[in-house]
């Protein structure tokens, strides 16, 4: 149970506050509603360039690490498709320094055309590294256009090519940066050795001065339902081929999405799974498979990936892969299976939760869907999952029409 208290400044920063007297530490977590979901689809990966800029200088301070290693902190940040998300770690006593250094970049960065140069390089080097240069690193370059044809999860969060980085120039980022790093657009949780009191003063003197901006309604358009099945093929030097297998599922806050993440842990998560078991163990067509989701706020992808054992075609994997489906949707879904995969769900869960930085982190992504209670309701809907649940997603999701299949072939 993560117990918190909220409160709204006159800005629109929504603030949440969880008080744990058991820790010398603090969290501070800041997440702008703003992913790569959100991007124009001629310039895309600026909320992932953001992600770096934020770091290259503020408005009154120069060099934002600097200042926070001096009073022990430790920060860093991650962009989603739907999310970005920057948070801080530091003693309890210091965490005044910590509004300060985010209440100045919320308020505006320095727009230092040198900061954006050699984030601009460091970006593209990043798309070259993890993307175009490191085996099998383009297959979501491939596999998004492939299962989204409407939605803007159809581009990847580095963007869909270099260039859209290449060419961002100092108005573009201004424009996005005035659209979108705004207090009404921004969600702080505030964790650790401190009080509810004391936050509402920081926040006052810290945050509270930035004028809100003009607010974000999203509009993205809507992913219509795939009929059928899609295929893609690609070659590169790559070890071993591989197989991918995208399925569209619900999204992280419809009442389906537990079922289908049950599912594909049933399916691909760790050795008691079906695939590790039927394709891998007892009959070895693959050195490496797995499942796993994408985890979206809008709806999402169910996804297998595996890599082949040497020899084997990957029409015949396919198949394979393709057999263990139709069983789920066969099938009714033995009691004590999917017992185990909703322990496993809860003890991660609980896990999750010994971590105060990743406390603050889920409290801030619940209160990003409207409801920060989610937080704490979540076991329960996982236990809450049956067994017709499972075997209704399984027709659902599981379906070959509703299937992107990617085969990427070892030149």
């Amino acid at each position: 149970m993560i117990h918190y208290e909220q409160f709204v400044l006159d800005n629109g920063l929504q603030v949440l506050v969880h008080e744990d007297e058991s820790t010398p530490m603090a969290a501070v977590n800041i997440l702008y509603n703003v992913g790569s979901r959100d991007e124009d689809p001629t310039k895309t990966g600026f909320a992932h360039l953001f992600e770096h800029l934020m770091f290259g200088g503020s408005k009154h301070i120069p060099a934002y690490d600097e200042p926070l290693q001096k009073v022990g902190g430790e920060n860093n940040a991650f962009t989603s498709p739907d999310i970005t998300n920057y948070y801080i770690t530091l003693p309890a006593a210091n965490l005044e320094t910590a509004f300060w250094l985010e209440s100045d970049r919320m308020l505006s960065l320095s727009f230092d055309p040198q900061v954006l140069d050699v984030q601009q390089k460091v970006v593209i080097e990043e798309f070259k590294q993890r993307y175009l240069n490191q085996p099998y690193g383009d297959v979501w370059l491939k596999l998004r256009p492939l299962a989204y044809k409407q939605h803007p999860y159809r581009w990847a969060t580095i963007g869909k090519d270099i260039s859209h980085i290449e060419e961002a120039t100092m108005d573009d980022v201004k424009s996005f940066f005035f659209k979108y790093y705004l207090p009404n657009n921004a969600i702080l949780v505030v964790a650790g050795n401190v009080t509810v009191d004391q936050v509402k003063q920081l926040c006052t003197k810290w945050f509270a001065p930035i004028p809100a901006g003009e607010p974000y309604v999203r509009r993205l358009p809507v992913e219509p339902v795939q009929t059928e099945a899609r295929k893609l093929e690609t070659s590169a030097k790559v070890p071993l081929d591989g197989l991918y297998k995208a399925y569209h599922m619900p999204g992280r806050f419809e009442p389906d999405f537990h079922a289908a993440d049950l599912l594909s842990d049933m399916l691909g998560r760790g050795k008691s799974s079906r695939l590790y078991q039927k394709v891998l163990r007892s009959n070895p067509l693959f050195s490496s498979i797995n499942a796993y989701i994408t985890n979206s706020i809008d709806p999402g992808l169910l996804v297998i990936q595996g890599n082949l054992n040497k020899g084997i075609a990957l029409e015949e994997a396919d198949a394979a892969v393709e057999a263990i489906m139709q069983e789920f949707i066969d099938q009714p879904v033995p009691d004590e299976e999917l017992a185990k995969v909703k322990n496993q769900a809860e003890a991660t869960l609980a896990f999750s939760e010994v971590e105060l930085l990743n406390r603050a982190m889920n409290l801030a992504y619940a209160a990003n869907s409207g409801n920060p209670d989610l937080v704490n309701e979540e076991a329960a809907v996982i236990q809450a999952v049956t067994p017709d649940d499972i075997q209704r997603m399984a027709k659902q999701v599981l379906k070959k029409e509703n299937c992107s299949t990617l085969y990427y072939r070892a030149a």
